[in-house]
């Protein structure tokens, strides 16, 4: 694991967006897993600025999100479309037919899994992977169990995640209980997985998934299996490390 150390939010996101801008620089159709949450945003302001720059073309990309919230449809101003939407794909010129987001509303939510594996792997999986990471280790909404998970699927958060996401939403009551997400071994697929972390909330899951047991109990773990992980982090979430 290479580990680039940033000074600050803005740091990490201009250095952390500067990886993702080389990828879609080097591979113009290049398959983008993404993430969300508040992690990423400037992350993701830097590539609309390399876009709007003339420095980046999206035309050909492919985009594959991590999660969903389970029962949120995609134009609810707090479901995993609706923030890539606002974040990115609305201010690129990215074609939204080759983004791709698991469906919230999936009533058949095994084959829905299933099928958003196979899209996945029929694109050639990922070749840059961005995750970010939960105070509790969690990558995804991959959440601490007895098992890695390989494929994406359905999950019930924790109440740490509930809580942590729950700034989000007018009240606690709102946030939902479950979430499609990738699973490990779709994760692991990608050629390149960059991690982003920030702030001292994050330094134990960090220094656990760079220096502890490879363990369910911290899912980001198993990134120590991986040959090509870049994690750039800022002093705070560094400072167990």
């Amino acid at each position: 694991m290479r580990i680039v150390r940033a000074k600050d939010y803005e740091d990490m996101s201009r250095k952390a967006g500067d990886i993702i801008a080389a990828q879609v620089i080097t591979k113009p159709d290049c398959v983008l897993g993404l993430a969300t949450g508040s992690t990423p945003i400037g992350a993701y302001k830097r590539l609309v600025e390399g876009y709007e720059a003339g420095d980046l073309d999206f035309s050909q990309v492919k985009t594959y999100n991590l999660d969903e919230y389970r029962g949120l449809p995609g134009d609810h101003d707090q479901s995993y479309r609706y923030f890539m939407n606002t974040n990115l794909f609305d201010h690129v010129n990215i074609d939204k037919a080759n983004t791709h987001v698991p469906d919230g509303l999936a009533e058949d939510y095994e084959a829905a899994c299933a099928a958003y594996d196979e899209a996945v792997a029929a694109a050639g999986n990922q070749d840059l992977q961005l995750l970010g990471i939960g105070n509790n280790g969690h990558i995804g909404f991959n959440e601490p169990g007895d098992a890695f998970v390989r494929g994406t699927h359905c999950v019930d958060l924790t109440e740490s995640t509930i809580q942590a996401n729950s700034r989000l939403f007018d009240s606690i009551d709102d946030v939902p209980r479950q979430a499609f997400t990738m699973g490990i071994g779709t994760i692991m697929a990608a050629r390149t997985i960059l991690v982003m972390a920030n702030g001292e909330v994050k330094a134990q899951a960090v220094h656990d998934m760079i220096y502890g047991p490879i363990t369910p109990a911290c899912q980001a773990s198993i990134l120590q299996l991986h040959p090509n992980v870049v994690l750039v982090a800022d002093e705070a979430a560094l400072s167990l490390c």
